[in-house]
């Protein structure tokens, strides 16, 4: 799936799932928890939300934090809403989304699995009556309501900025760039940001380009793939490596050890308990921290004003090939060791234990991270 700190966060707002069936695709009524205030399958409900997630592979927190607190959001607003994930299958989100307007959903909170198939639920929700909200990611010409995600080239930015500063030293670094899924636009936004900062020094011949590649669907395995073959066109020499998130990093790092190569400056996003360990071991430079429960609280708000038919109150807008639209877009924060008490911790976006567990209880000692 950047970060100026966390006051700018306050104000802003800021692995591995298999594919199943359509029938078994993360409904709230699943094994995946009933999120939902919703009546039964097939009756009507009138002014109710239904959410979109697309996966539970590209990183965890769809599963773990978004689903909650939307959930969370809707029961306490009164607002009947179903929750499902398509666990990948651009198919099993369409009839998703199909099947939610059949059951009388009014509004959709769409997190895409690429912007053709994200066009096409918007265009068929928009021709019923239905709004749509692209969550998290844009839908590239879908014709989305509104959108809700953080700055994205932001995001990249901090990422460049990060790597930039744990190269400090490095004499003319070879820099490895794993980027997300060509088929998300977040992707290019983050690479935008941290090539805004990357490509000067490439230029400047402060950094040597290494090897640069884009990883489908943010598959983790395929990133290993794809890293371990980075390493053998180089002869192992990397020195740093510009992964786009947490996910990516841990195929980077497991790549590192198997060939005993050790520690090497790496990026990352999320701030996943994954990611926070391997920054207290040293193993990755930094993550990027997006809260998503200000995102989840910022897009249950639109979508519950949506249901209840009153006009959302928006932060700005993001142009969607020519289309302006209304947004809300929140902060997001770089983490490294310094600051993982004042960021994750202290928002309880993570719990100290989800990190400090096994070898990582030390190190969460020495860096002081208690609870």
């Amino acid at each position: 799936m950047k970060f100026k700190g966390r006051k700018q966060l306050v104000l802003g707002a800021a692995a591995l799932a298999l594919a199943v069936p359509v029938a078994a695709c993360g409904s709230d009524n699943s094994d995946k928890g009933d999120s939902s205030s919703s009546s039964s399958s097939g009756s009507k409900s009138k002014g109710s939300v239904a959410v979109l997630l697309p996966d539970s592979k590209s990183s965890t927190r769809w599963e773990t934090v978004d689903r909650p607190f939307l959930k969370k959001a809707f029961d306490a607003a009164g607002v009947k809403s179903t929750i499902t994930n398509a666990e990948g299958d651009k198919s099993a989100q369409q009839q998703q989304a199909e099947q939610a307007i059949t059951n009388g959903a009014k509004v959709l909170l769409l997190v895409n699995l690429d912007s053709g198939s994200g066009a096409a639920i918007a265009a068929n929700a928009k021709s019923q009556g239905v709004k749509v909200i692209d969550y998290d990611r844009l839908t590239l010409g879908g014709g989305a309501d509104y959108y809700v995600s953080f700055n994205n080239e932001t995001v990249g930015k901090l990422q460049g900025e990060g790597l930039v500063k744990c190269l400090q030293g490095k004499s003319n670094p070879v820099v490895a760039e794993l980027n997300g899924s060509p088929t998300d636009n977040n992707a290019t936004l983050f690479a935008n940001g941290y090539n805004s900062v990357l490509d000067p020094k490439y230029s400047a011949g402060d950094f040597k380009k290494g090897p640069n590649q884009s990883v489908p669907d943010w598959d983790n395995q395929k990133a290993l793939t794809i890293f371990e073959q980075m390493l053998q066109q180089t002869g192992n020499k990397i020195d740093g490596v510009l992964a786009a998130n947490d996910g990516l990093a841990n195929s980077v790092i497991s790549a590192l050890n198997a060939r005993k190569l050790g520690k090497i400056p790496v990026t990352g996003q999320d701030a996943t308990a994954q990611g926070i360990q391997h920054i207290l071991a040293g193993e990755q430079c930094m993550t990027v921290y997006k809260a998503v429960k200000a995102e989840a609280d910022a897009a249950s708000k639109l979508a519950i004003a949506l249901a209840k038919g009153q006009t959302p109150t928006t932060n700005g807008s993001t142009d969607n090939k020519g289309t302006k639209t209304p947004s809300v877009l929140l902060t997001p924060v770089a983490v490294t060791k310094d600051n993982i008490n004042d960021t994750v911790i202290k928002d309880g976006f993570l719990k100290p234990s989800e990190i400090c567990v096994g070898k990582y209880a030390s190190l969460c000692q020495k860096a002081g991270i208690s609870g």
